[in-house]
């Protein structure tokens, strides 16, 4: 089995205000790919159907997360930075060794929580040092489709799309009776 790499793409298009007004933007998009060749071809397929202007693909590199996970009710990513902690037994210091995570939450309190969730099963011990927002705008991960996949995959998108949760100010006032059946 091939294994994939996480590809930021950088996509320039002409985006809509609130006011009508037109503006070229350029954001960053993370797709799974086997090459540079896949992932370019990835991206052009996902924001053809978002996008129903052209639009120019201007940087493709290699993106430096470990892992990527998204999280219900949160609609932005962050990058956390995770440092491994091991003990070299020999020299008697700790090695410290980063990797970078990609989560989906709504600020960077929640970023945390969601980091440490995700490291919950983890051997060893590890700190956290640095959570950032990211300018990532979404995440399209590939599907082969193979049997299993394809409910990870929804599963995915499912987390990535749910909004944060708005709680309505009104009241409840209905009122249910309850009977309590008679069993005979």
């Amino acid at each position: 089995m091939m294994s994939t790499i996480w590809y930021e793409c950088k996509v320039k298009y002409k985006k809509t205000d609130e006011n009508g007004g037109q503006k070229v933007a350029t954001e960053p998009y993370l797709v799974d790919a086997v090459s540079y060749t896949e992932a370019e071809s990835r991206i052009t397929e996902e924001m053809s159907a978002y996008i129903s202007e052209e639009f120019k693909i201007t940087n493709i590199k290699i993106a430096n997360y470990a892992e990527i996970h998204p999280f219900e009710n949160a609609d932005r990513w962050f990058k956390s930075k995770v440092s491994l902690i091991a003990y070299d037994e020999e020299s008697g210091k700790e090695r410290k060794t980063n990797m970078y995570l990609l989560v989906q939450a709504n600020d960077v309190k929640e970023a945390f929580d969601n980091t440490v969730s995700v490291m919950k099963g983890t051997m060893g011990d590890y700190t956290i040092p640095a959570i950032s927002e990211s300018p990532i705008m979404d995440v399209f991960p590939y599907f082969s489709g193979e049997e299993g996949e394809l409910e990870q995959l929804e599963k995915f998108n499912v987390l990535k799309a749910s909004k944060p949760e708005v709680t309505p100010e009104t009241e409840d006032h209905m009122e249910f009776a309850t009977e309590e059946e008679e069993v005979i």
